[in-house]
């Protein structure tokens, strides 16, 4: 006779088996029987239709979290509908309140051991308007797939991807899955579904885990001989030029409207950037599609690097062609659509160009070239007098996304250039003016408005128009030799800036970080604000980072070692290769910070010690920018300075350090805004 033991031991291992379902055609009666349609089904249990036909005619089964949730709906209508001859069986009281339809909302998978903590807790701050879902892609933009087969995607919804290759994979993506975006303008094109993967989905497929080689692994490409590309090009897919990388597109050509294309990014071939999405590759697969999900409603479904992101994002906010009616004809062709920078590459003037551009090789060029780079600046040790040394503190403020607040209102040109000889300067006229600044004598305690160094200009050089105009602004005639300028112009990036800058201040919202918090809550909140979510925290430096990135993205240099000088690389294919607008948002934003460097010497007397790019140190009596930034004396900061703030333009603390520890940086020819946020480690390395 069996023992008490014995038998509550194979209690257990009853108890520990996966829950059981009926087979698939029972599941099918009793779904019918229950008059209960298999969109409603899909719809309940966070699925697709596909998936539901699956399950009803044997193809897949479910996995946990829906399995059970599924279980639980089948037992259900199994007590209501018994199949015929079967006595019904009573159902149990509590039953009802359960709804038997309804799935959880928000299904979880059992917890996994994590690298670092998942980020699924959302924060309490006030959430920004999600954007109404387009009943084409019911599941969203994107999803990360797992090894087991679990695709996550946003808002918690949990698909069964059945796919075992890459072929398979991007079939499900582009017929079953429900994934991708609506356009973001009128006359553009709905953004392509990304599947992201883990290093053991990437195995699962066929993949190797990670890509070896000699260059940066972000550059690595799987080789043309290789089985999973065969197998892509075998079943008539195509792969862009940059081949089958962290970041692959897999397409075929379209057929008439209808897109087909799907965006793949591999995690463990570094698909996402660290310095760009910090900790993002090591969260939990749930948590990488809440992070790419926000970024993809908020900017855009990612298509690349952030840099790339941001590059898409112009053209997508500004289509280059619309459909227009012929006259002649009558039928509907494809026109260029104004304010767009068109479909066709254009070369730059001479001076707008880089030194190995083809425009300056076969012309010989020797006219010199635009220098408009953000400030990287030093003050003179020398020129510190003994009040300022005896500050205690040197204070580091930085300026929220300074290139996009330079992009607000820019008007930039979107014709070819044309030359010029002695014109009349014109501030509204974008383009590159030759002309001799040297005479303006400025504060020596401030770097010069005119070169990124911050040293005084020597002779004549090439300026972009907002250099000219601020020199203008100072007091100074200008006397153009010639220029390089553009007659149609037009405020390109506007929608762009708008995207983006409501991308930021909606995720600093949801960090807590709202435009009516007073000077010291805004700073006690941005101390914190990264422990509040994680996740949306990486939001937020992607979105910075696509903001540099794509301005970044306008002068792409040539990359290879096997690049000639004077030869045409990829980048110049497009006509979004704009060194000159680059020239004028980067023109902008330094004439932006020496305004505010100016008139903070007017107001306080306070000169800066460093600046590099967007942030500036300043010394200060106490630890805190609230120590020296100018307040009227309602409380209110004063106009014209410094001001703290979420918005693009406004500043926020980036370090404190001791005075003494940015003097001795500066004595050595380090610039203290680099570093002020690593504290003295970075002073030992420097040493």
């Amino acid at each position: 006779m069996a023992s008490e033991e014995e038998l509550f031991a194979n209690i257990d291992a009853l108890l520990a088996e996966e829950p059981q379902l009926p087979p698939p055609a029972e599941r099918a009666r009793l779904r019918e029987a229950a008059g209960i349609t298999q969109a409603r089904l899909a719809q309940a249990l966070k699925s697709t239709v596909q998936t539901v036909k699956n399950y009803e005619n044997g193809r897949s089964e479910p996995k946990s979290p829906r399995l059970e949730a599924y279980q639980r709906l089948l037992k259900g209508w199994a007590a209501k509908y018994p199949a015929h001859g079967t006595p019904a069986t009573p159902v149990a009281p509590v039953a009802p309140a359960a709804a038997p339809v309804e799935a959880p909302a928000t299904p979880e998978r059992p917890a996994r051991p994590a690298a670092r903590p998942t980020t699924s807790r959302r924060p309490a701050a006030k959430k920004a308007t999600k954007p109404a879902v387009d009943p084409r892609f019911p599941h969203g933009p994107l999803a990360v797939l797992d090894g087991d087969g679990s695709a996550y995607g946003v808002d918690g919804i949990v698909l069964d991807c059945p796919a075992t290759t890459v072929v398979e994979l991007v079939e499900w993506t582009l017929r079953e899955s429900g994934l991708g975006a609506p356009k973001l303008n009128r006359y553009g094109k709905d953004s392509d579904p990304l599947i992201v993967l883990t290093a053991a989905a990437a195995v699962k497929l066929g993949l190797p885990e990670r890509l070896e080689g000699h260059e940066q692994r972000r550059s690595l490409r799987l080789p043309e001989d290789h089985p999973v590309v065969k197998q892509v090009l075998k079943a008539k897919w195509q792969l862009t030029q940059r081949g089958f990388g962290p970041w692959a597109r897999i397409y075929r050509k379209a057929q008439g409207r209808e897109r087909q294309c799907v965006q793949l990014a591999i995690l463990s071939w570094d698909a996402l950037d660290e310095r760009s999405w910090p900790g993002v590759s090591e969260m939990e697969s749930a948590d990488i599609a809440r992070v790419l999900g926000v970024y993809a409603q908020r900017v855009i479904t990612p298509r690349g690097s952030t840099a790339v992101s941001g590059l898409e994002l112009m053209t997508a906010l500004r289509p280059p062609t619309k459909p227009e009616r012929d006259e002649e004809t009558g039928n509907w062709v494809s026109a260029y659509n104004p304010g767009s920078l068109g479909t066709e590459p254009m070369d730059p003037a001479p001076p707008e160009a880089t030194a190995e551009h083809p425009v300056v090789v076969q012309s010989g060029w020797t006219g010199g070239f635009l220098k408009e780079e953000a400030y990287q600046w030093v003050r003179s040790v020398d020129s510190l007098s003994d009040e300022e040394c005896m500050m205690p503190f040197a204070v580091g403020l930085d300026l929220n996304t300074a290139f996009l607040a330079a992009a607000a209102r820019l008007v930039v040109g979107l014709s070819a250039p044309d030359h010029f000889h002695a014109p009349k300067f014109n501030p509204k006229i974008p383009g590159s003016w030759l002309v001799d600044l040297s005479h303006i004598e400025l504060d020596p305690r401030l770097p010069s408005p005119f070169t990124p160094d911050g040293s005084r200009p020597t002779g004549p050089a090439w300026y972009q128009t907002h250099t000219v105009a601020y020199a203008q602004e100072l007091g100074y005639d200008v006397h153009p030799i010639e220029a390089y300028l553009r007659r149609e112009t037009g405020a390109y990036l506007d929608p762009w800036h708008d995207r983006l800058k409501n991308a930021y201040v909606d995720t600093l919202a949801d960090l807590g970080i709202t435009k009516d918090l007073d000077d010291r809550a805004f700073l006690a909140a941005m101390e914190q604000h990264k422990q509040v979510d994680p996740a949306l925290a990486a939001v937020l430096a992607a979105i910075k980072a696509t903001v540099k990135g794509g301005v970044g993205k306008l002068r792409e240099r040539p990359q290879g070692k096997h690049y000639k000088e004077g030869e045409r690389w990829p980048a110049l294919q497009r006509p979004t290769w704009r060194p000159d607008i680059r020239a004028a948002v980067i023109s902008k934003a330094r004439v932006n910070m020496h305004r505010k460097l100016n008139n903070m010497a007017k107001m306080t007397g306070l000169f800066p010690l460093a600046v590099l790019s967007d942030c500036v140190v300043y010394p200060s009596p106490g630890a805190s920018p609230l120590d020296f930034l100018p307040y009227a004396a309602s409380g209110k900061p004063q106009p014209g300075g410094f001001r703290l703030g979420s918005t693009p333009g406004l500043a926020k603390l980036e370090g404190v350090q001791p005075m003494l520890w940015a003097v001795e940086l500066m004595e050595k020819g380090l610039n203290p805004a680099r570093h002020i946020k690593g504290g003295d480690a970075v002073l030992e390395d420097g040493e």
